[in-house]
């Protein structure tokens, strides 16, 4: 880390260093499907800082960015089991993964510029119903495209490395590991250590992060700064001399640069990029966490996956009673072609009619993933309407990346600078707010 002298403290007077690399402190989360898009990432990139993208259903993603037909194939391939809860054989096509992310990957980094890097999130429990050769394949077609850094998440990943130690870029790529422990660092520092590869970086996620949380039912007893100061005096007392990053719950700069004075190396950001124009959220869910009331925000035990997750109450996921996708999608589905949605939409019992009843207990991630129906966000989601504009016809004002990421560097004492009005503001949106 490399103070600068300035009259102010503000991000900005700090850099990341990883390596050879310096970057602007600032590292946008890899959010999910397509929600921190390669557009995202490459603003952030552009302007000198980390940008994600992330590699949850990059086949589908594929499918919706370049018109490829990976899921209709797969789909096709797996007809035979639609109408069955046994989905055993549901496998995908590995070379079809290989394709799907290497384009991907290759599509971001041709257009990179700028001093910044383009990182990927990919998580280890996206299991893909084969989990040790989806995630070995995901991680070499990254590495194969050409990515700056592999952020690895959802997981303790701790056989991850070695599936990738053969590769000619594992101590050229920058990797790290999002962990909410210390215990969780130790594990995949241990397994480093057996291939001779140390992170380059560590995310420490708290339990205000948005989607997907790394701590039980009891999360809300452990707050990010606490887990944060223990990562760092952890690694001090190991001698290891590695960037640790907070995420979750960092809303100003001002929060920002009060753990660049506890030792961050940076930030990673993630709740108030999701109103940006370069966000992968469709209008109708970034004016729904604009709108967002703290009443609203809870976290669910919904996901299939045993995460707890965050979401928003108005989420159309909730008390669906889709017919799980496994065929088309199917990312979720374990080694053994199981899953829990399966297993409680099986379960679930029909109306008088004959309908399927909600299903109250989980929800089809896969499918409702990829129609943004799940409305996953971070705790401070009821926040973000004090950082923009509410325009005259009710709707409020998206904002660029851009104006997002210079606020986070250059505000002080917790103040929001709010953008420029797009068009003709309510009455009492003209004030500037602070939060």
């Amino acid at each position: 880390m490399i103070a600068q002298n300035k009259p102010m403290d503000e991000l900005d007077n700090y850099r990341l260093m990883l390596g050879n690399n310096q970057y602007v402190p600032i590292m946008v989360g890899g959010m999910g499907v397509n929600i921190s898009t390669v557009e995202l990432a490459l603003e952030a990139c552009r302007l000198g800082g980390i940008g994600h993208i992330s590699d949850a259903m990059i086949p589908f993603v594929s499918d919706k960015k370049f018109k490829t037909k990976f899921t209709k194939a797969k789909s096709e391939r797996h007809r035979e089991s639609r109408d069955t809860f046994d989905k055993t054989n549901v496998k995908f096509d590995l070379e079809d993964l290989r394709l799907a992310q290497l384009s991907f990957v290759e599509s971001a980094m041709e257009q990179k510029k700028g001093d910044g890097g383009i990182f990927i999130n990919v998580m280890e429990k996206l299991n893909m119903a084969s989990p040790g050769e989806t995630l070995r394949m995901r991680l070499t077609a990254s590495m194969d495209g050409g990515i700056d850094g592999i952020t690895m998440s959802a997981g303790l990943h701790n056989s991850s490395l070695k599936l990738i130690a053969d590769h000619p870029r594992f101590h050229d790529v920058k990797i790290g590991i999002i962990v909410s422990s210390v215990r969780a660092l130790k594990i995949f520092l241990r397994s480093g250590k057996r291939v001779d590869r140390l992170p380059d970086y560590v995310v420490v996620e708290g339990p205000l992060a948005g989607g997907h949380l790394g701590f039980g039912e009891d999360w809300r007893e452990y707050n990010l700064k606490d887990i944060f100061v223990e990562v760092v005096n952890f690694l001090k007392s190991e001698q290891l001399d590695i960037p640790v990053i907070p995420a979750g719950g960092i809303f100003t700069g001002t929060d920002s640069t009060e753990y660049m004075q506890l030792g961050a190396g940076a930030v990673q950001l993630a709740t108030r990029f999701t109103i940006s124009e370069e966000c992968g959220l469709p209008a109708k869910a970034k004016q729904a966490f604009l709108s967002a009331e703290e009443k609203d925000v809870f976290v669910s035990t919904l996901s299939p996956t045993g995460y707890p997750l965050r979401l928003l109450r108005q989420s159309p996921c909730i008390d669906s009673n889709v017919k799980p996708q496994c065929e088309p999608l199917g990312y979720i589905l374990n080694k053994d072609g199981g899953c829990q949605y399966i297993d409680a939409y099986e379960a679930t019992g029909f109306n008088e009619k004959g309908k399927k009843l909600p299903v109250k207990d989980k929800v089809c991630l896969c499918y409702h993933f990829s129609k943004y129906n799940a409305y996953t966000c971070g705790h401070y989601v009821y926040r973000l309407k004090d950082t923009t504009q509410k325009l005259a016809d009710g709707r409020f004002q998206v904002l660029s990346a851009e104006h997002i990421f210079n606020d986070y560097l250059h505000s002080t004492e917790h103040k929001i600078a709010l953008p420029e009005p797009a068009g003709e503001l309510e009455p009492q949106a003209e004030t500037k707010r602070s939060a």
